[in-house]
């Protein structure tokens, strides 16, 4: 068995287990309607993504913090929420590879609405092929409390895939709209931390009774 089908066969009791942990049951964890399942493929019409932001021709190229990788993003605050997410992912996940990460994409074939993110630079998908789309359970018990910890820090600005009605666990996306003033304030916060040395990225324990009561409670609230 290689290490990819291990994962998904193992990941199926992790992702279990790591609901456990944060004091969820698995379908309170797995559910959030938050997309509307579409039949086929389909293309994304008009000049904003499904997220309410602009469509973007291109695209900065913006380097994932320790990892060497980069990925295209939107400029500010979109790129500051989703490297973050990278970085974690990076530092406390597994390290990130080249051909994990991908971003800003001008290909406007969607399976679900939720992909047209990609097309306004505010989502990235990390590892899309180990984690595709339609299938939960991929992630082990303290990947999945990684996860929720980011979620948990990022206040609801962004998204994960894990939680939709049509799942797809290597997806992030920035959440809100480019107005809402949580996606600036929690950008602000980021910046701050990521100029602060022993702050942010890298320096989590997500195993502390603090760091998984608020992640439990969050992960409760928001859905």
């Amino acid at each position: 068995m290689n290490e990819l089908s291990r994962r998904r066969v193992l990941g199926v009791a992790g992702a279990a287990a790591g609901t456990a942990l944060l004091g969820l049951t698995p379908s309170v964890a797995a559910a959030a309607p938050r997309t509307e399942a579409a039949a086929g493929e389909s293309r994304w019409r008009g000049s904003t993504s499904a997220n309410g932001w602009k469509i973007l021709a291109k695209a900065e190229e913006h380097t994932i913090e320790g990892s060497g990788r980069t990925v295209r993003l939107a400029d500010g605050e979109a790129a500051t929420l989703l490297l973050h997410v990278a970085r974690r992912f990076h530092y406390e996940i597994d390290a990130l590879r080249t051909g994990d990460v991908t971003g800003h994409r001008t290909d406007r074939a969607v399976r679900q609405p939720y992909e047209s993110n990609h097309l306004s630079g505010t989502a990235l998908a990390i590892r899309p092929h180990a984690y595709p789309q339609g299938v939960r359970g991929g992630l082990y018990a303290h990947e999945l409390l990684v996860v929720r910890d980011i979620l948990a820090e990022l206040d609801g600005a962004v998204a994960w895939g894990g939680d939709f009605d049509v799942p797809q666990e290597s997806h992030f996306e920035v959440a809100l709209a480019p107005d809402h003033p949580k996606v600036r304030g929690v950008a602000r916060k980021l910046t701050t931390w990521r100029d602060t040395p022993g702050r942010g990225a890298g320096t989590v324990d997500v195993f502390t009774p603090a760091r998984r009561e608020a992640a439990r409670k969050f992960t409760q609230r928001a859905h």
